[in-house]
């Protein structure tokens, strides 16, 4: 299901200089072993890519968003599977936990979580970004359905406190769930002129690219516990 677009918050202009440091402490990615693609005569696996405008598309056009590529990309290598953008521009945390039921109506095999930098960005309390996560979370374990979490780091001028606490929440939750990790969304792409928007914030096309292709084996890994493989 596609939602509707809604104007993402401006984030301050020094949030590009601070994701030149948070670069730096993205985790390496979640090694992906070999997979068995899901054959034409299989039932599609359908993911939700849940998340902001980074999953929306926002100043992309059609086609080309990370929901859009992925799916691409794992047809590409013999994946029969269908990527829900569930994105929508400007959610928090907040946002995203109080549509979930909405985006569950779709009935995903498995859910993929970008959620965050909009927290990040307005400096909301990391506690309260990590308690609508836990909530998501435990809502999609009653449920029996398989995640990836993909973490967002902190603006470093927010302070070192801060960027620590925020930083902490993805992988504490990922491994309180036992989830599939990736740290870091825009791993590769924050920063880079060539792969951004005018903004300097939001991937051009290219830079969705290099998301795709980063977080390939970790979706791999997604589908295979979707179909019951891992």
């Amino acid at each position: 299901m596609s939602v509707s677009r809604t104007r993402q918050i401006d984030p301050p202009m020094h949030w590009r200089a601070a994701a030149v440091v948070a670069l730096g402490l993205a985790g390496a990615l979640v090694p992906g072993g070999a997979a068995r693609p899901v054959g034409a005569a299989e039932e599609s696996v359908r993911i939700l890519a849940f998340g902001d405008s980074l999953v929306h598309g926002y100043g992309l056009p059609a086609g080309v968003s990370f929901p859009a590529q992925l799916q691409a990309a794992l047809a590409a290598r013999g994946y029969h599977v269908t990527v829900l953008n569930g994105g929508n521009s400007g959610d928090t945390t907040a946002g995203g936990r109080a549509r979930l039921d909405w985006m569950l109506a779709d009935k995903p095999d498995a859910v993929l979580i970008e959620l965050g930098a909009n927290d990040a960005l307005r400096g909301l309390a990391p506690e309260q970004a990590y308690g609508n996560l836990d909530a998501i979370l435990a809502r999609l374990r009653a449920d029996g359905v398989p995640v990836l979490l993909t973490g967002m780091l902190a603006p470093r001028n927010m302070g070192a406190d801060y960027a620590a606490a925020f930083d902490a929440i993805y992988p504490r939750l990922a491994q309180a769930y036992g989830t599939l990790f990736y740290p870091f969304f825009l791993d590769g792409v924050a920063m880079d002129p060539a792969l951004n928007q005018d903004d300097g914030i939001h991937p051009n096309a290219r830079g969705v690219a290099v998301i795709v292709e980063r977080m390939l084996p970790s979706v791999i890994r997604l589908i295979e516990r979707a179909r019951g493989d891992g």
